[in-house]
């Protein structure tokens, strides 16, 4: 069974996401747990933590069903040990938010190596590899720090891919099948797909074919048991662009049949699907065009 909701609303205290996933027809959504453009937060009342799990209830949402995304300051890759530290010490409480919110995962983007690197440079390809390496080693070590701080939780780390834009790491699977390598209790670690990101980092699947070969890629580098996930987004750039542009559903260069494919996929069954589209008066109507889409068998 399929699960599609968007990433919705949680002005005014994380418990009215749940209502706010109702109003649109959604059976799973996303969150941030506290302002994702602030580092600090005020701790979550025992209040706000009850009403939440009372309009989960009201929603019919399993939590299993929700996955919450960190805030967009955070980057677990950061150069700069000050930075970093900062960075780890919001991830891990984000990740104690989500376990008082009986949530399971924490979705986040794995970070940036923030290195500016000449593109003239005759060595240009060694530096990129250099810098996304030892970038990737840092969030590994940032992520099995966070997993030993909350060991006493169950939260999930999962990875979003990502489109490439600028120094951002998490564009290629192998990026991700990197970090899940080096996590030492796999256990705590998943990724999150996302379609806008994945097309415009270079992966093709906007016919049957490409979709196969897309996911047979995938799953043969990272492995469809560590999907924990995916963000629904259609693209407003092309192919290949590095460049992270959402669109509403149809309105870009993915089109509808991508979406046929993932709707009619067992393999993506009991997992949140979650729309990031440019216009959430759509919401409704595109989450009614997604359960559309599946064919009777």
């Amino acid at each position: 069974m399929k699960y599609v909701g968007a990433h919705v609303s949680a002005s005014g205290g994380v418990e009215n996401a749940p209502l706010n996933a109702l109003k649109i027809g959604a059976k799973a959504f996303a969150l941030f747990t506290k302002n994702q453009r602030q580092w600090v937060a005020k701790p979550l009342t025992q209040k706000s933590i009850d009403a939440f799990k009372a309009n989960l209830k009201e929603a019919n949402i399993d939590p299993k069903h929700v996955l919450p995304h960190d805030s967009y300051l955070i980057n677990l890759g950061h150069p700069e040990s000050q930075k970093l530290q900062k960075s780890r010490d919001a991830f891990i409480d984000e990740l104690f938010r989500c376990h008082q919110l009986g949530l399971d995962k924490l979705n986040f983007h794995p970070g940036s190596h923030l290195v500016k690197i000449p593109k003239r440079a005759k060595d240009y390809e060694e530096q990129l590899h250099k810098a996304e390496i030892d970038c990737l080693e840092v969030i590994a070590e940032s992520m099995n720090i966070a997993i030993e701080a909350t060991k006493d939780t169950n939260v999930k780390l999962v990875i979003e891919n990502t489109a490439g834009q600028g120094t951002n790491l998490g564009y290629k699977f192998e990026h991700l099948a990197f970090l899940i390598d080096r996590v030492e209790d796999k256990s705590r670690v998943g990724v999150c797909i996302d379609t806008c990101h994945t097309f415009t980092a270079g992966y093709d699947f906007r016919t049957q074919k490409s979709y196969e070969e897309a996911t047979a890629l995938f799953d043969e580098i990272v492995g469809f048991e560590y999907l924990c996930g995916m963000h629904i987004n259609d693209s407003k750039v092309p192919l290949g662009s590095r460049v992270d542009r959402h669109h509403s559903l149809g309105k870009g260069e993915l089109g509808w049949e991508p979406f046929r494919l993932i709707m009619n996929d067992p393999r993506l069954d009991d997992i949140p699907l979650i729309l990031e589209t440019i216009d959430e008066e759509l919401w409704p109507q595109e989450i009614r065009e997604l359960y559309n889409l599946i064919q009777d068998k």
